[in-house]
């Protein structure tokens, strides 16, 4: 059960280089790791590098810009680290409150999906905050880019953190769009904004994780990629994280 886990390597960034980030996770205990764009387009070979931990990789975060301008590139990359799973990130808008832009997302990350799609390649979108800004129609930015993107595969990673700091109910939305969700971060927050960026180590902030977790893989989640945005310790970071939900995977809670 606990390859349901991976660790998102943004949250080792501090460590140094690849091969430090990928010893650190090793050492915690994860199996699986959650890459970045500089780290499969940086011109390393990322699947040798996981591969000499021991290592698989569940998914790879890729901004939108580099998905629309070098769809090719990233594919092939992709398959040669043994990836068939991305998320789009930064999605390039003026102003995330005006509708059309989330509209105009939906619709090219949509036809991205079926581009993807034909490599074995999944394509999905990971939220920040802005996406559950009300906008004048009452809906949410997310919802008009599912809406845009009707009628294709578009997938769904739910950053479950940024879904509280946004003031939303992350068990509402994974219910509302269970049909999309296929990943979540697991990403605690904290009362104070200053320390730690406002995140902490999983299980010591505000949300209620059992609960979340359990809800997380019912609504269809395939992984928990466990986040930290500013750790002061990476690497121990990573140890309390993976013990933590060790204790819930033992007692059979997921």
């Amino acid at each position: 059960m606990m390859n349901l886990f991976s660790l998102q390597l943004h949250s080792m960034r501090s460590l140094g280089g690849l091969d430090a980030q990928l010893a650190a996770t090793q050492a915690a205990g994860f199996t699986r790791v959650e890459a970045l764009e500089e780290q499969l387009v940086s011109g390393t070979d990322l699947g040798e590098h996981l591969a000499r931990f021991g290592l698989t990789c569940s998914a790879v975060h890729i901004s939108m810009a580099r998905l629309q301008h070098d769809p090719a590139p990233i594919a092939e990359a992709c398959l040669a680290a043994g990836i068939t799973s991305v998320f789009a990130t930064r999605l390039p808008m003026q102003d995330p409150r005006e509708a059309a832009a989330w509209q105009k997302a939906g619709e090219k990350l949509g036809a991205l999906t079926e581009l993807f799609s034909c490599q074995g390649i999944s394509l999905g979108y990971h939220n920040g905050e802005h996406g559950f800004i009300p906008l004048k129609s009452g809906r949410c930015g997310l919802e008009d880019l599912f809406r845009a993107a009707s009628g294709t595969d578009l997938e769904w990673q739910a950053d479950i953190g940024w879904i509280r700091r946004a003031g939303a109910d992350p068990m509402e939305w994974l219910k509302r769009f269970r049909r999309r969700l296929a990943s979540a971060h697991i990403k605690d927050v904290g009362p104070d904004a200053d320390h730690e960026g406002g995140w902490r180590n999983l299980g010591s902030g505000l949300l209620v994780w059992p609960i979340l977790l359990r809800a997380a893989v019912e609504c269809g989640a395939r992984t928990l990629v466990v986040e930290h945005d500013n750790p002061p310790d990476p690497a121990e970071f990573a140890k309390r994280s993976f013990a933590y939900l060790s204790r819930y995977d033992s007692r059979n809670v997921l």
